[in-house]
């Protein structure tokens, strides 16, 4: 357990904003503190990037700079986001939104759909798949399952890169995609498939977006309304955003600039979604004044494993390879990665549950042990070779733990158990909050010992063991804790989707352990054919695979092994090697790669501070990151309140403001906004100009610490309004970006 990766499951909330910053590091500190302006956070795998943002957010709202409901945190699954949700709960931020893209777009365009469109928003299809299948017959286009899969694939491809049926061949040949089908019956199939959709009256997942685009960019009242809520944005795992998100991303920001991106380009993984490292990577052009971050420290693996995974970057190729960042392990010493060649792909499966039973008896919980793969289809024999030896295994990408039946029915008996709990004859000999949890949920099936074998009776007790633990672990931190305190403990965790550790090693495949992490990894299948996989033939798709193998390494803590089979099925001709990305790195394959850093790129940690000047070569003075509580410069109240944030001032306390100066902004604001064909508030809203003509600036360091006033708009407006504030004549402006 780490301070920068871990925290104990129950910790005190701390008492004050200065306590959410003690044990930071000096990287992540800066993180945290960098609350305005466009921050960039280059993470690498193990540094505790959600560490920091989470304590960046958690340190705003308790310091009053950040007012909570103003927070829009954004990330790709809703486990991350439930994860964030936790974690800044037990910081004491309550009220913040965490959510995925999707979800937080649903959100909106349920809201806003009846004023934007009419009617309710269309039924969201719950099963995508057979519509393309249906499209398909109708088109008389024959799919096989395979085929099915790799056209409904190309159809999310399109929609997220906004790729309509009529471009899509030429779309696809550029992006370089393996199609499954000749271009134009895929192109066919997507406009058949869109028209179907149409006819039933439902949307589908990618729509939720495009949907949410359109309303934001076609009704400019709807899409201030959004602004108005949200003023400072987070977007975790920002090199996987794809165009389509990054569009909506622009429409939330507007012409603001109070956005902190976190990424790793070496983590993209997902680019076959539409996924691209781009934005990460051209967050300082686009915001020339971004502050950026660099977090190297490595505090999840030895430096055995963080040797293995930089040298497995120092071989990459590309543009995400030549921004790697060289992990720096802040752990002790642990053993070298283990590697080893089986006959077949049951040996190999065998051998890992062999070692994985030596490891459980030696007393390493099950939960803290993983096997990943590269497919799916690699799954069931490890599920057979695990059963066989009554191994405890949980496959990756089940049912969320809150949704599933065997929980909810527990919840509904431990409820009733809290408020019926004296006259409850299963209670009468539970002297604690554990004892009292054990009893009730032995009426649903938990027993002290687990059941023989797999399958959903394994699965429905190991829910019932993940509760029964997690009741040992509240009545530990909580002293006193009753029944009814846990029931409120579980219903904030359901809420929050942040669901208790179940006993069992995990099954997964090297996409879905992204973000996770264990003591003990096996690495898998890891031969040519697999990794990378057949079908990767061009070289960024085999930089993918690199990196994909270098998530699966950098899971690991403490242990790591690597494996490959040399046949698939057993009396098989022993055709297959080792995985290309291995060599020089694993024993017996020649000399060790170099691990050096990558030069002005990246390669070590560190903070580049932004600035913010008119124009290149012209002076500029740097950024100032506000780190104290916003308070009004007139009886020094705190202020939580975005309208009175800009102004710096109470609402009702007295103004000084010029109003001839105000008026005069005004008519300057209306031409530049009949120029551009916007409404006035998206060159500056009438709070930027009220603070503007109460602070009357005379230089563009002290335009620029208005807020509202970002680097884009300085670089278009500043001239003018200084000019403004300096008495002279100004004719609108320039009409020039």
């Amino acid at each position: 357990m780490t301070a920068a990766t871990h925290s104990p499951l129950f910790p005190q909330v701390p008492d004050s904003a200065d306590a959410v910053l003690e044990g930071l590091d000096p990287e992540q500190r800066e993180v945290a503190t960098a609350l305005h302006g466009p921050v960039c956070v280059l993470a690498g795998a193990g540094t505790g990037k959600t560490r920091a943002i989470t304590h960046r957010i958690a340190y705003g709202v308790r310091a009053g700079i950040l007012n909570p409901s103003s927070v829009l945190a954004v990330t790709f699954t809703n486990r991350a986001a439930g994860e964030m949700r936790g974690r800044l709960r037990l910081l004491g931020a309550q009220g913040v939104q965490a959510r995925t893209f999707h979800s937080a777009a649903l959100r909106q365009l349920q809201y806003f759909w009846p004023k934007a469109i009419g009617g309710s928003l269309p039924r969201l299809a719950d099963r995508k798949i057979q519509l393309v299948a249906d499209a398909a017959a109708a088109c008389r286009i024959r799919l096989d399952r395979g085929e099915l899969r790799d056209a409904t694939a190309e159809i999310e491809w399109s929609k997220v890169t906004q790729t309509v049926p009529a471009d899509y061949a030429l779309a696809a040949a550029k992006a370089g995609r393996e199609i499954p089908r000749d271009p134009a019956e895929i192109a066919q199939l997507y406009a058949a498939y869109e028209d179907l959709k149409r006819q039933r009256g439902v949307i589908d997942f990618e729509d939720v977006l495009l949907l949410t685009v359109a309303v934001l960019q076609d009704r400019h009242d709807i899409a201030e309304q959004v602004r108005a809520q949200y003023q400072h944005f987070v977007v975790d795992e920002y090199q996987d955003v794809s165009p389509l998100q990054q569009r909506l991303l622009e429409l939330w920001l507007g012409e603001r600039d109070d956005l902190c991106v976190v990424g790793d380009a070496s983590q993209t993984i997902y680019s076959f979604t539409g996924a691209t490292p781009d934005h990460l990577l051209d967050f300082r052009t686009r915001h020339p004044g971004a502050t950026v971050v660099k977090l190297v420290r490595d505090y999840r693996s030895t430096p055995q494993v963080v040797h293995l995974a930089n040298g497995l970057l120092s071989q990459a190729r590309g543009r995400a390879a030549d921004h790697r960042l060289e992990l720096v392990s802040q752990r002790g010493p642990g053993p070298e990665p283990g590697y080893g060649d089986y006959p077949d792909e049951p040996a190999e499966a065998e051998g890992a549950a062999r070692r994985i039973r030596e490891l459980l008896d030696a007393g390493v919980p099950a939960a803290e042990i993983a096997v990943l793969f590269r497919t799916n289809a690699q799954s069931e024999t490890y599920e057979q070779a695990l059963a066989d030896r009554g191994i405890p295994y949980q496959l990756r990408g089940a049912e969320r733990f809150f949704d599933r039946p065997e929980v909810r029915k527990a919840g509904v008996a431990l409820r009733g158990a809290a408020r019926f709990g004296g006259n409850d004859t299963l209670l009468e000999d539970a002297v604690d909050l554990p004892s009292q949890v054990r009893a009730v949920l032995s009426g649903e099936g938990w027993t002290p010992q687990p059941p023989a074998g797999s399958g959903a009776v394994r699965e429905r007790w190991e829910s019932l063991a993940a509760l029964v633990s997690l009741a040992q672990d509240f009545a530990a931190a909580q002293s006193g804790a009753t029944l009814a305190d846990l029931v409120a403990e579980l219903d904030e965790r359901a809420n929050a989707q942040h669901a208790p550790t179940v006993q069992g090693v995990t099954l997964a495949s090297l996409h879905s352990a992204k973000g996770l992490e264990w003591d003990v990894v096996f690495l898998v299948g890891v031969a040519e054919g697999m990794m990378p996989i057949s079908y990767a033939k061009t070289d960024e798709q085999i930089e993918e695979e690199r990196r994909l193998l270098y998530v699966g390494v950098t899971r690991a803590r403490e242990r790591l092994y690597v494996s490959w089979a040399l046949s698939r099925s057993p009396g098989g001709r022993p055709s297959r090697r080792p995985s290309r990305f291995l060599d020089g790195l694993r024993p017996g394959s020649g000399a060790a790669a170099g691990r050096g850093g990558n030069g002005a790129n990246g390669g070590t940690g560190g903070i580049e501070r932004g600035f913010t000047g008119a124009a290149a070569g012209a002076p500029v003075e740097r950024r100032r990151t506000q780190r104290t509580p916003a308070r009004c410069r007139v009886c020094g109240r705190t202020l939580t309140d975005a309208g009175e944030m800009k102004l710096m001032r109470c609402e009702e306390c007295p103004s000084d403001m010029d109003e001839g100066l105000y008026e005069r902004l005004r008519d300057w604001r209306a031409v530049q906004a009949q120029r551009a064909g916007q409404p006035a508030f998206c060159v500056f809203t009438d709070k930027t100009l009220m603070a503007i003509a109460e602070t009357v600036p005379e230089q563009e360091g002290e335009l620029a610490r208005i807020p509202g006033v970002g680097v884009r708009k300085l670089n278009r407006y500043g001239a003018d309004v200084l000019a403004i504030c300096a008495g002279q004549d100004v004719e609108g402006g320039d009409e020039g970006d």
